[in-house]
C-alpha cells in the first residue's frame, strides 16, 4: 500500500518546495484538498485524518489548531512550524543530532521539524557539550546570514519587488529575542540562553550560522583540533548521514564558504578554524535555508518514518 501524505499549506514556500520533492514518488499518493472545498473548514480535517503522515507546513497557531483536528490514532505528524518544538510529546526532526535520533524520529507519531537558524548551531555545539569540551553555561553567541525566502511570504514579496534595490544585508533580531532561541538552548544542550543574531542578504536561499568561540577563560582550554575531533567524530559514526565535516585547516579565506554553495541540496557542511595561541575558534555550517533547513529536513523525516532509520 502507498502511504497517504496531505501536506496542510502546501500553498507556502515550504509546502511548494516539500510538493515539488515528493512529485512522481511511486511508494506514496499525495493527497490535497480540492480547490472548490479550500474554503471549507471541515474539508481540512477530513484530509488530515485521511492521511497516513500530515505535514504542516502553518503558522504556528493554525499548526497546533491542525494537530487539534486529528481525532484519530493513526495520522502521524511533521510539523515544520515553530509550535511543537520543544513540546512534550514531539520528536526533535533533525536526525543526525544524535547516534539514535534517526530511530527516534522513524519510530515518533509527531516530528517536530528542525529551524533553519538553530540547527547549524545545534549541530556544531552539541557535540562540544556532550563530549565536555565546553560547558552548558558556555556564554554562546551566534551570528549568521540567510536568503530572504527564510522570511516568509511577506518577506520574499519584498525582496523580490525591490530587486537590486533590496538590502544587501539586513540585520534583525535586534530585540535579543530570536523564536528559535528555546529550540537552540535544548538541543544544543546550553544551560542558558545563547545570543542569535541574524541577518538577511540579498539573495534567495541559502544560509551560513556561525559560533565564535572565546575559550580562554575555561579552566581547561579545548585546542582547536580536539574541537574538530569531537564534531567530526560525531558524524562519521553516523549512517546516512546528510552532514559533512570540511578537514580541520589553517586558512585566511575560502570561496568554498558561502551561503548558496549547497542550494537545492540537503547538505550542510561544518567547518572548525581555530588559534590556540588566543585560544580562540569559530565554528561554522553552510546549508541550504529551504533545503536541510526546511523542507529537506521535512522530506528527511518523512523517509525515515516510512522506511525506517535502516
Amino acid at each position: 500500500m502507498t502511504a497517504k501524505i496531505f501536506i496542510d499549506g502546501e500553498h507556502g514556500t515550504t509546502g511548494l518546495q516539500i510538493r515539488a520533492r515528493l512529485a512522481g514518488r511511486k511508494d506514496i499518493e499525495l493527497i490535497s484538498v480540492p480547490a472548490e472545498r479550500r474554503k471549507d473548514p471541515a474539508a481540512r480535517a477530513e484530509f488530515l485524518n485521511a492521511a497516513d503522515i500530515a505535514i504542516l507546513c502553518l503558522p504556528d497557531d493554525a499548526a497546533r489548531e491542525s494537530v487539534s483536528l486529528i481525532e484519530n490514532d493513526t495520522t502521524r505528524v511533521i510539523d515544520a512550524s515553530t509550535a511543537h518544538r520543544v513540546a512534550d510529546g514531539w520528536t526533535y526532526g533533525f536526525a543526525e543530532m544524535d547516534g539514535g535520533q534517526a530511530e527516534a524520529i522513524a519510530k515518533a507519531k509527531r516530528v517536530a521539524n528542525p529551524g533553519c537558524w538553530p540547527q547549524g548551531p545545534i549541530a556544531l555545539l552539541r557535540p562540544l557539550i556532550s563530549a565536555g569540551l565546553l560547558p552548558a553555561d558556555f556564554p554562546v553567541t551566534v551570528n549568521g546570514i540567510s536568503g530572504y525566502t527564510g522570511g516568509g511570504r511577506s518577506m520574499i514579496e519584498d525582496y523580490e519587488a525591490k530587486g537590486e534595490d533590496a538590502p544587501e544585508f539586513l540585520p534583525y533580531g535586534l530585540t535579543l529575542s530570536h523564536k528559535h532561541l528555546p529550540e537552540l538552548r535544548a538541543y544544543a544542550k546550553l544551560a542558558r540562553d545563547p545570543l542569535i543574531q541574524p541577518a538577511v542578504g540579498n539573495f534567495a536561499q541559502g544560509m551560513i550560522t556561525a559560533v565564535p568561540l572565546q575559550l580562554g577563560h575555561l579552566d581547561r582550554v579545548p585546542k582547536g583540533e580536539e574541537l574538530y575531533e569531537a564534531i567530526a567524530g560525531h558524524y562519521a559514526g553516523l549512517k546516512a548521514s546528510l552532514v559533512e565535516v570540511a578537514p580541520l585547516t589553517a586558512i585566511e579565506r575560502s570561496p568554498e564558504i558561502e551561503p548558496e554553495r549547497f542550494n537545492n541540496t540537503d547538505r550542510m557542511r561544518l567547518y572548525v578554524f581555530a588559534n590556540d595561541a588566543r585560544a580562540q575558534a569559530l565554528l561554522l555550517a553552510v546549508y541550504d535555508n529551504l533545503g536541510k533547513g526546511a523542507s529537506g529536513a521535512a522530506v528527511q523525516n518523512l523517509d525515515l518514518m516510512l522506511n525506517g532509520a535502516g
